[in-house]
């Protein structure tokens, strides 16, 4: 008996040593200056690591507090947590440290997106634009904002920075999707009907693309397109409005 626990307590001890060397293994390792935290952060970062990439960014400031892009990456970790307000903050520091920083301005344009302020959103990638008129992904942005915030105008705007954004070769299926939108929204349902499946070919798995373009063959009487749209997009985990089902049970003059 007395074995037993001896060996029961050895497998204990064992076992505590193992969990120590654990979390010991876990930890951080300390580096040598701004450049390997700041480093290290973006990969932390990429990886999904967001409270290690802070922490990264924070000693990286400490060493360096005049690195635009040490605030500039901290605010994006934020922003990835949803702590908007925090992202915005660091994006306002980088900025303030580098006027001319224009993926900042991006940056606190999408934190100021996501929090609804589409005006603020507007004019930070529109500033952005000016600093690099080549900035693809600040008109794409643009084009999302003027997309959500003018719901009843400025589509032409919406389409005309998706098209700049496009020509500049951000060619994403999100993009096209964006586009196809803004011309659905104006009726215009050729061009729409182009771009999502623009969309869906870059993305097969683009369930919003297919619902969207469906609804745009409900709109145009192609019943049969509109049914197989529908129904991939519910394949694809998204639901489809019980009032476009409804007008479309209605104008097939069938179920499903």
């Amino acid at each position: 008996m007395k074995r037993m626990n001896i060996s029961k307590n050895l497998s204990v001890c064992v076992f505590i040593i193992f969990l120590i060397a654990g979390c010991v293994k876990k930890q951080q390792p300390e580096l040598k200056n701004a450049v390997a935290y700041y480093e290290r952060g973006i990969t932390n970062n990429y990886h999904g690591r967001y409270d290690q990439a802070i922490s990264d960014f924070n000693k990286a400031i400490e060493l360096d507090p005049m690195h635009a892009g040490s605030y500039n990456l901290r605010g994006t970790a934020y922003d990835y947590k949803g702590e908007f307000d925090q992202a915005i903050s660091d994006f306002n520091k980088a900025i303030e440290l580098d006027p001319r920083y224009d993926r900042a301005y991006v940056n606190r344009g999408l934190a100021y997106f996501k929090k609804s302020e589409f005006d603020q959103a507007i004019s930070d990638f529109t500033k952005a634009i000016e600093i690099d008129p080549k900035h693809a992904e600040a008109y794409a942005n643009r084009g999302n904002a003027y997309l959500e915030y003018y719901d009843k105008g400025k589509h032409d705007q919406a389409i005309s920075d998706y098209s700049e954004a496009i020509e500049l070769g951000l060619r994403t299926a999100r993009v096209y999707y964006g586009r196809g939108l803004a011309y659905g929204k104006k009726g215009e349902f050729d061009q729409a009907i182009s771009d999502f499946t623009k969309a869906i070919e870059i993305d097969p798995r683009y369930a919003e693309a297919y619902a969207n373009r469906g609804t745009v063959y409900l709109y145009t009487k192609e019943y049969d397109n509109a049914w197989n749209d529908y129904k991939k997009a519910q394949a694809l985990g998204t639901p489809i409005s019980l009032k476009f089902l409804k007008m479309l049970r209605e104008a097939s003059g069938r179920e499903k």
